[in-house]
């Protein structure tokens, strides 16, 4: 029941994507605005077509389902997926950090406040999180 729940909920959320995609691309097009809304509405429906399609694939491929239920629940794979999110938000910091001293450097000060704004960001951030879960585990 619960897996059918998800798959219900993930349909849903596809349709969502097609359907608010579909309204931005359209509003985007007959409205004179710029073109970010119309190619952030295309983005969507072509995103909730893609999703729809694995849905569908999901539910009528024994095969599929079976090797997409072992990639998500696999312990390996949660095992590398935490490394990657581990790392990628290493070099996000050090890009960032980086980044904010040749933005400097370039005289680009909104530039360097973006970058640096992000590190700080990130590192509050993590420094919640850790507390958290320092309480939790």
């Amino acid at each position: 029941m619960k897996a059918n729940r998800n798959v219900i909920i993930r349909a849903v959320l596809a349709a969502l994507y097609f359907i608010i995609g579909a309204a931005i691309g359209i509003y985007g097009e007959f409205v004179p605005i710029d073109s970010y809304w119309s190619g952030l509405g295309a983005a969507l429906v072509v995103v909730g077509a893609l999703q729809m399609i694995r849905i569908i694939r999901y539910n009528t491929s024994d095969k599929y389902k079976e090797k997409t239920d072992t990639a998500i629940n696999d312990e390996r794979n949660r095992f590398i997926r935490n490394k990657a999110w581990a790392w990628t938000g290493y070099l996000f910091i050090f890009a960032a950090a980086i980044a904010t001293i040749v933005f400097k450097l370039l005289e680009q000060e909104t530039l360097m406040f973006a970058a640096s704004g992000s590190v700080c960001i990130i590192l509050v951030l993590y420094w919640i999180s850790y507390f958290i879960f320092r309480k939790k585990y």
